[in-house]
């Protein structure tokens, strides 16, 4: 019994060591794989025998820990440095050696995925645009996935010559050469080496190494911010009419960073580099990563550079709504735009042989279902999977769903994947139906058989109507584009929300703008569903996500900036922030279509962009590169850690005081300590004061100032109450004093502080949130 025992644990105690060698072996393995890694070198310690010559010490700290290490990129707009590939343990030494300010693991980005001129009102308001050769010296670029420049969207009749400081090329590649450019898209560069050095050399066969856009994101965005108009536009007769950018006239420069298997940040990186020699007045980036201090962030510390050099960078704010705290590219000099809905519909009914009906949204153009009523299956009662309604691929029995329409439920494979499935399973139709996550938002797709997707109420009704009838049936019929929907816009159910998670202090989203069901141009590499069983080419598509709204807004500020070529980026952003909209004309609040109450500025930021206003908001929140330096110096950043961000040497004034209540935003956001007692406190207040200063861009006047607040818990007053302007880009200062009673964590409540001359309204959102 004793030598049994003694052999049990001789052979556990085997084992332990030999799994202990295993993860030794797995670990030892795993410090000898090469990833790639981004390198910020500090050019102040840079040796006086490299000063010719950067790249050299680049190449010499590099060959110090590494003999077999190559740059792929060298920086030196953006910061100085490089990438490459490195195993753990040489990073590691490499990170100890003078002069080098980081070594940061490169991040992997993801894109965010016309009726619009009409809905802004930029039809109806063309007096009020700057002149046409104004805004044709406007030049936007795009950071995506590319351009396909045969669509009518890159038309370049009537233009000019290419603005003459444009420093740009047209990069030949695969598919792709000089004469794919013109005086519309007059510029198109593509940025692969950190996306090969992951994924080794593009195959050309399946991926155009070159521009040209072979996924569709890139088209739509860049048509959307700055596409010639195109009469007779439109989706299958769908959306029909004359598409065109919110800046037609606007020149476009294309740099492709995103490929099939993501955007890479040293791809990033090199592209806005690029794009700020080039000479772009406006940068748009539909992509988004996880969240991270501010010098760890490629998209944060590119947009810096850009807005340094007076260039507007807006990049989307996420597609993570309506869960709380879930935004990207939250830095403050960048204007993060969420998505609302625009005034337009395309419904599909459902009839189902109860005689009930429903309402949903669909853009199937194709064989019609047989007439009459068809055999109704719920997915989840004719699959071989235990997630059986959510329509995966090879899922569903084919005799179960053979002839009939099936019903699948929203989540996990994209929507328009399960209309291929139910399809390839032999169904004829599909009504897709929301869970409790999704709501009653309805975004509409080009599915590849009849489909009507319609709101949570409608599809727990449809599917009692399945569990409570033997013989279930129904049909689909499919309508035409419905106009002047109302209410719109309401806040975008996907759209991501804040408060900031990075920053508290700064309020995020900045605005909201059309995002959902928008025409635009698209790629003829594949379909609109974007699946390679969809063998339909189509010259615009109809698509959805914050992807679409930022574009909206770059070609806005492009707008303005040809009318105000003066302003900063921040004025812009001001302009368009404090003249947004947070009511209908009913005066109703803007409504959150993933709740059905009032939208927040959580959820909207200042509000829903209003591009005439814009053009005129009397007075803006302006700030220069200094006033960043304040911001990261409010933070606590280090020397090291503000030039990591900024590129630039700056050290914090010891002797000063720096509050982010000081920082001069268009919005306040005032993140507040819940009390200790029981429910968060009663007695205990807070007083916490906030600057601000105002420059007047418009006419001399008085503006008094109005507060409307729906947190009765906090007092706000302003001092002073009345601001006198002269002259023109005079500047006045304000501070805002709040004293807050405690809440129970979570609470969060909302202001809206204005200033008004009588014709100017310039307004800032308050937030108010208790931890």
């Amino acid at each position: 019994m004793k030598i049994s025992t003694f052999m049990l644990l001789l052979t556990v105690m085997l084992l332990a060591l030999s799994h202990v060698s295993a993860i030794a072996e797995d670990n030892a393995r795993e410090q000898q794989v090469k990833k790639t890694y981004i390198i910020h070198m500090d050019k102040s310690e840079m040796p006086a025998s490299f000063e010719d010559d950067r790249f050299e010490w680049y190449d010499s700290s590099l060959k110090s820990v590494s003999d077999s290490a190559d740059m792929f990129y060298a920086y030196k707009t953006i910061f100085h440095g490089f990438a490459t590939r490195l195993t753990a343990e040489e990073a590691g030494l490499l990170e100890k050696q003078l002069g080098i300010l980081s070594v940061l693991p490169e991040r992997r980005y993801e894109l965010h995925t016309t009726r619009t001129p009409e809905f802004l009102g930029l039809e109806k308001s063309e007096a009020l645009l700057p002149a046409t050769d104004k805004a044709s010296d406007l030049i936007v670029g795009l950071v995506d996935t590319g351009v396909w420049p045969e669509i009518k969207s890159y038309d370049d009749t009537g233009l000019a010559a290419v603005p003459s400081g444009w420093k740009g090329v047209c990069e030949e590649g695969t598919n792709f050469n000089s004469s794919s450019c013109n005086r519309k898209l007059i510029g198109a560069r593509f940025f692969s080496k950190g996306y090969e050095a992951e994924f080794g050399p593009i195959d050309v066969k399946t991926e155009s190494k070159s521009p040209r856009d072979d996924d569709g994101h890139g088209t739509h965005t860049s048509s959307t911010a700055a596409g010639s108009a195109v009469s007779g536009a439109s989706l299958f007769g769908y959306a029909s009419g004359t598409a065109r950018g919110m800046a037609p006239q606007a020149r476009v420069a294309t740099y492709k960073a995103c490929w099939l298997g993501g955007c890479f940040g040293s791809d990033i990186i090199a592209a806005m580099e690029k794009a700020i020699e080039d000479g772009v007045n406006v940068l748009s980036l539909s992509i988004g990563g996880p969240l991270t201090d501010y010098y760890k962030d490629t998209v944060a510390i590119g947009a810096f550079s850009a807005v340094a050099q007076g260039i507007l960078v807006s990049c989307s704010a996420g597609n993570g709504g309506p869960e709380v705290g879930s935004l990207s590219n939250v830095a403050p000099w960048i204007t993060t735009v969420g998505a609302g809905t625009l005034d337009r519909d395309f419904p599909a009914f459902v009839s189902l042989g109860s005689a009930k009906k429903f309402r949903g949204i669909s853009l199937y153009r194709g064989t019609s279902l047989p007439s009459g009523l068809l055999p109704l299956v719920y997915a989840r009662d004719a699959s071989n999977s235990s997630s059986g309604e959510l329509c995966a691929p090879e899922s569903l029995i084919p005799a179960k769903v053979a002839g009939k329409i099936v019903l699948c439920d929203r989540g996990g494979p994209p929507r328009v994947q399960k209309s291929l499935v139910v399809k390839q399973a032999g169904g004829l139709g599909m009504i897709l139906a929301n869970t409790d996550d999704y709501g009653e938002e309805l975004v509409a797709d080009a599915y590849l058989l009849p489909t009507a997707a319609v709101g949570a109420i409608a599809g727990a009704a449809i599917k009692t109507y399945i569990a409570s009838d033997s013989n279930p049936t129904a049909t689909i019929a499919l309508g035409d584009t419905e106009l002047g929907v109302q209410p719109s816009p309401v806040v975008a159910s996907f759209s991501s929300r804040g408060p900031n998670p990075v920053t508290p202090e700064i309020l995020k989203p900045d605005l909201i703008a059309p995002g959902v069901n928008i025409l635009a141009g698209w790629t003829g590499a594949v379909g609109p569903t974007g699946l390679n069983e969809d063998k339909r080419r189509v010259n615009f598509n109809i698509i959805s996500g914050t992807s679409m709204s930022c574009p909206h807004v770059s070609g806005l500020a492009a707008l303005v900036k040809a009318a105000r070529p003066e302003w900063s980026p921040a004025a812009i952003k001001s302009a368009l922030m404090t003249t947004s909209y947070t009511a209908y004309k009913t005066g109703e609040p803007i409504i959150d279509v993933a709740t059905g109450n009032p939208a927040t500025p959580f959820d909207y930021g200042a509000g829903h962009v209003d591009p005439v206003a814009a053009l005129d908001p009397g007075l803006v929140y302006d700030n220069v590169v200094e006033d960043y330096f304040s911001f990261l110096c409010a933070l606590n950043y280090s020397s090291s850690q503000i030039k990591l961000t900024t590129h630039k040497d700056f050290t914090c004034d010891t002797s000063k005081k720096y509050s982010l209540g000081d920082f001069n935003y268009p919005s306040f956001a005032v993140p507040l300590e819940t009390s200790s007692g029981k429910g968060g406190g009663t007695g205990a207040s807070t007083t916490v004061k906030y600057t601000r200063t105002l420059t007047n861009v418009g006419i001399p006047g008085t503006y008094e100032v109005s507060i409307s607040s729906q947190a009765p818990s906090v007092k706000i007053s302003v001092e002073p109450q009345s601001l006198t302007f002269s002259q023109a880009y005079e500047k006045k200062t304000y501070t805002v004093t709040f004293v807050a009673g405690s809440s129970p964590s979570g609470t969060n409540s909302f202001a809206q502080l204005a200033w008004s001359d009588g014709k100017h309204t310039v307004g800032s959102p308050i937030a108010f949130s208790w931890k």
